[in-house]
């Protein structure tokens, strides 16, 4: 009985250093990009990313949680316009602020997760005239701390925010193109 226990033990010891080990591996800093073309001006497409109140149409995270509670604050749009959240486990709660908005091309967003963890990252939209056409790229980045690396040993960050943001641009795309 006594050896299964200190044979449990060690091979729990080493599961958990090698998880440690994988996470010193991981980048200290991480980044998520999309892109999509989009069938319309880059004036089009534009006012609906520099104003939070028209996330409500294309926003992957939106619909995650009918009873999220949105506060808008600071700017009515672009530059200085603030969107905070507060929902359930789906979407967590955090703050956006519009810190560049170079109307139709550039948009940068400050974004502060609170729950459910904390990280303090940027987003940033591009649109790039393609002819009659827009590229649209939706970039997420920011610092790596630990905790996080750990999580990357068991999820692809890149895979999990990336789908989102493939939803999102798709939901833009629809929008824009009607």
């Amino acid at each position: 009985m006594f050896e299964t226990l200190v044979i449990i033990a060690v091979v729990l010891a080493i599961v958990i250093a090698v998880v440690l080990i994988l996470a010193m591996t991981k980048p200290d800093t991480f980044r998520v990009e999309r892109a999509a073309t989009v069938n319309a001006s880059a004036e089009k497409v534009f006012p609906l990313i520099a104003d939070f109140h028209q996330w409500l149409s294309w926003s992957p995270w939106e619909g995650r949680d009918p009873a999220l509670k949105r506060t808008y604050s600071g700017a009515e749009r672009g530059k200085g316009a603030v969107y905070a959240w507060d929902g359930n486990k789906n979407v967590g709660s955090g703050r956006m602020e519009i810190l560049e908005a170079a109307s139709p091309s550039k948009i940068v967003i400050k974004l502060d997760f609170l729950k459910p963890f904390e990280a303090s990252n940027t987003a940033e939209f591009t649109m790039l005239p393609q002819g009659n056409a827009t590229n649209v790229t939706w970039v997420m980045h920011g610092p790596a701390p630990f905790m996080s690396k750990v999580m990357q040993v068991f999820m692809n960050f890149d895979r999990m925010i990336g789908k989102d943001f493939e939803m999102g641009l798709a939901n833009l795309r629809t929008i824009s193109e009607k």
